[in-house]
């Protein structure tokens, strides 16, 4: 779309840490294949985040690993993945033809094997990590990484040593404190926040009985998750001073905007592509319109620009205890 005559064109771009991407629009890790070059120019997005890899081959979850839940679906696949050997033989090469960064997500089941994965993937052709801290951590009971400061300071800073590429951190909405988990990224080191990812929960088929997953809980995504994560995500925009990058529930031009108002420097799509394999390029067609009709130069314009709320006169809102 060109802009109005006699208007400069919209600047796309957005800055993530280090990087300079042309736009804030691209996949949340697990929704993005190869396969969608085949619908439509995967050149066209901000960034390629790829589906997450362990150093080691796996079969993922037993099925069923997807099902669909009202506002949204719940899925457990487990993270397959074919190994860091595979990954590195075949998928590095397939997206180094396009002019757009490439973020590797890694996950792994300790901080050491967190570092030893990272190091193993800055190769030429990859241009960040996204740590995906959100899965089960064997050091701390099966906890995730990221329900914890603690926890999260220490993989943060054990991955820091470990590469010389920007670190993108997966938080999850499983925690109490998004705040503190996402300062002790900063701590430790961290480029930018990922948020969030998946919210545990579940849903059981009354007919049989039996858990709708087959392996009883799973993660759910989609517009249910939305409120949460934009939440998380205006915490952590006013915790911290790294960029935040917007994932939950996004599925329009409005959704986008929420995180970017909200405080978010990009965003992840990820449900809303299962069902519109174009739902990228649609959202960042309809952000460049949606900045050219309000006069808006630049799309990192929106960013952090939500206007405080006024108490109404006479009401008392309860605050959270120290």
């Amino acid at each position: 779309m060109n802009a109005p005559l006699g208007r400069p064109a919209v600047d796309m771009s957005v800055r993530i840490g280090g990087l300079t991407l042309k736009n804030p629009v691209m996949p949340a890790s697990g929704t993005f294949s190869e396969e969608l070059a085949e619908v439509f120019d995967l050149g066209t997005l901000g960034a390629h985040v790829l589906k997450t890899i362990t150093r080691d081959p796996r079969t993922g979850n037993p099925t069923p690993r997807v099902t669909e839940v009202e506002g949204g679906m719940l899925n457990a696949i487990g993270i397959p993945s074919k190994g860091v050997e595979a990954f590195l033989a075949k998928v590095v090469p397939f997206y180094s033809r396009y002019d757009v960064p490439l973020v590797v997500s890694i996950s792994a089941p300790t901080s050491a094997d967190f570092a030893t994965l990272a190091a193993r993937v800055s190769v030429p052709g990859v241009a960040a990590i996204e740590a995906n801290i959100s899965c089960p951590n064997i050091e701390e009971d099966g906890r995730a990484f990221a329900i914890r400061p603690g926890s999260t300071r220490e993989v943060m800073a054990r991955l820091r040593d470990a590469t010389d590429l920007p670190l993108w951190a997966k938080l999850t909405p499983n925690t109490g404190e998004t705040p503190e988990v996402a300062r002790a990224v900063e701590e430790a080191g961290g480029d930018a926040l990922v948020v969030a990812n998946t919210i545990l929960a579940m849903a059981v088929d009354t007919r049989t009985r039996r858990p709708r997953l087959g392996n009883l809980m799973g993660g759910l995504s989609g517009p249910a998750l939305k409120p949460i994560t934009l939440r998380m995500a205006y915490q952590c925009a006013r915790a911290t001073s790294l960029p935040v990058i917007g994932c939950g529930g996004i599925a329009t031009v409005d959704d986008a905007l929420e995180y970017l108002i909200a405080g978010a420097s990009a965003v992840q799509v990820g449900t809303e592509t299962f069902i519109d394999p174009l739902a990228m390029p649609r959202i960042i067609e309809g952000l460049r319109a949606r900045a050219e009709a309000e006069g808006v130069a630049a799309i990192r314009d929106y960013v952090g620009t939500l206007a405080d709320a006024a108490e109404p006169e006479g009401v008392v809102f309860m605050q959270a205890a120290p």
